[in-house]
């Protein structure tokens, strides 16, 4: 049975289609399935209710696609208002009903993504949360697979990361536990680098577990970025993680990075990604239909593109800045100029000297103009930004993704031309490229009728960045010249 004829007629359960993947996976799921019903988890927040948040997000551009062949596609979404921290989701009797009546697959990708959340916050939004999700289904009366979302990194304090389960020193109810108890719980992350990660780790022993012997399985992916070309090449709409870096650089905003250029990077295009998440419940589906694989761990799915393409930061940046010559934003800051190193002594004197001194200049003459000063302010956040992505930077790993690589073995040719996820012919140089192109057109709005203008304006900024490095050199040679003075 393909893919589109497993999801005939069914109906969806999505948690997280607020986020970034989630919408990538609605939107597919509608255009690319034939489905009954998808319902989707949304909590009300900043004042708007669940109904107003989906609405506003399925009128974004993503959907112009889905929105020109199937106009209708409004009427197979359910919205269902609640919460993953609350107990029972927060949902109402009806809805919780309804659920437990129609749902035949459930894609757990909510999660909070915030790296320097605090672990109390990451255990009640990621691993409760999916504990809530779980109970929801294992009354389920005719569910007939599950996917739980977790991370590539979930295990990241091993060097190789396989398809496998990995024992910690703490299950998810003795963490529970410990929060209720005294709350200190800061020395659990001795070898995890954030509490997304180790709470990842958490969750999937948790699941791992299958003592309500669901059909289930475990999607990791790496670092998500833009997409490659459906429903819209390019397309991305937050600025988080690789996005927020990306976007620093060209700008001239961001001028010292912690990064080893001779290491790996793991980067998998969200809508290949979310072809391979579909792929995954197809294949959860059809195993579970023997009844026997309910007594087995369920199986994990590592989503990487460094085993079959791998991808250098020093080439990806390299990449990044051949585009920018090109196409350089128009609203940039400074010409681009960005030190790259893993020594962290390196990045911290090039961070005072690019950042913090240039940043205390501008508020000064922002004080003097009678503005309110905010540079420093930026470059603070900004920093608390690269301490976060350091960790995946400056760090390689050796994933194995046999069970991957193997799903797509079992792929008809139909389904691998609307499912496609595999990283064999993948073009990075096109793919790095086309990321700038979305970054200018989705973040920094930004079309390329202006690079004419911007390209005049880069050039400016070029022989300004040279003036500056020309005064600097003067200023070192002179205050060296006074030092000798003095000694002789």
């Amino acid at each position: 049975m393909s893919i589109p004829e497993t999801f005939k007629n069914g109906t969806i359960f999505v948690t997280g289609c607020t986020g970034f993947m989630g919408k990538v996976l609605t939107e597919k799921l509608l255009r690319s399935c034939d489905v009954k019903n998808i319902a989707v988890l949304v909590r009300g927040k900043n004042g708007l209710d669940a109904s107003q948040r989906a609405g506003d997000i399925f009128k974004q551009s993503l959907f112009d696609r889905l929105r020109s062949e199937k106009p209708e596609f409004m009427t197979k979404i359910k919205i269902i208002d609640g919460n993953l921290e609350e107990q029972s989701l927060k949902i109402s009797t009806d809805n919780r009903d309804w659920l437990i009546k129609n749902v035949n697959f459930v894609f757990h990708c909510a999660a909070t993504v915030k790296f320097n959340e605090p672990l109390k916050v990451a255990t009640r939004i990621n691993i409760q949360g999916t504990e809530n999700v779980v109970t929801l289904a294992t009354n389920i009366i005719n569910l007939k697979g599950f996917v739980y979302v977790s991370s590539a990194y979930s295990h990241y304090p091993r060097n190789e990361i396989k398809e496998e389960l990995y024992p910690l020193s703490i299950t998810a109810k003795e963490l529970k536990q410990l929060i209720i108890l005294d709350g200190k719980v800061d020395r659990l992350l001795v070898d995890w680098p954030n509490t997304y990660t180790l709470s990842k780790a958490i969750t999937e022993n948790m699941i791992l577990t299958n003592e309500n012997q669901l059909p289930i399985s475990i999607f990791r992916p790496s670092i998500i970025g833009c997409t490659t070309s459906e429903p819209e090449p390019y397309w991305l709409d937050n600025l988080q993680g690789l996005s927020a870096v990306v976007t620093s650089v060209i700008v001239g905003f961001l001028r010292s990075l912690p990064m080893s250029m001779n290491k790996k990077t793991d980067i998998v295009p969200v809508d290949y990604t979310v072809n391979a998440l579909i792929s995954v419940m197809w294949d959860t589906v059809n195993r579970y239909k023997n009844s026997n694989e309910r007594n087995k761990q369920p199986k994990i799915y590592n989503f990487v593109s460094s085993v079959d393409k791998p991808i250098y930061w020093g080439k990806f940046f390299d990449y990044i800045y051949e585009i920018y010559y090109q196409v350089p934003p128009l609203n940039t800051m400074w010409y681009i100029c960005c030190v790259f190193s893993d020594n962290r002594w390196i990045v911290a004197i090039m961070g005072f000297l690019l950042h913090k001194i240039s940043a205390a200049l501008l508020d000064l003459s922002l004080l003097i103009c009678g503005k309110n000063p905010k540079m420093l302010k930026m470059y603070a956040k900004r920093e608390k930004m690269t301490v976060l992505f350091k960790p995946f930077s400056t760090v390689e790993w050796k994933f194995d993704n046999s069970n991957t690589r193997e799903l797509w073995t079992l792929l008809s040719q139909d389904d691998r031309k609307t499912f496609w996820f595999s990283f064999e012919q993948f073009d990075w140089k096109s793919y790095v490229q086309g990321f700038v192109f979305g970054i200018r057109k989705h973040i920094l709005k930004e079309d390329l009728n202006n690079v004419t203008k911007a390209l005049s304006k880069n050039k400016k900024l070029f022989w300004l960045h040279q003036l500056c490095i020309c005064f600097v050199i003067y200023i070192a040679l002179h205050v060296c010249w006074v030092f000798v003075e003095l000694l002789m």
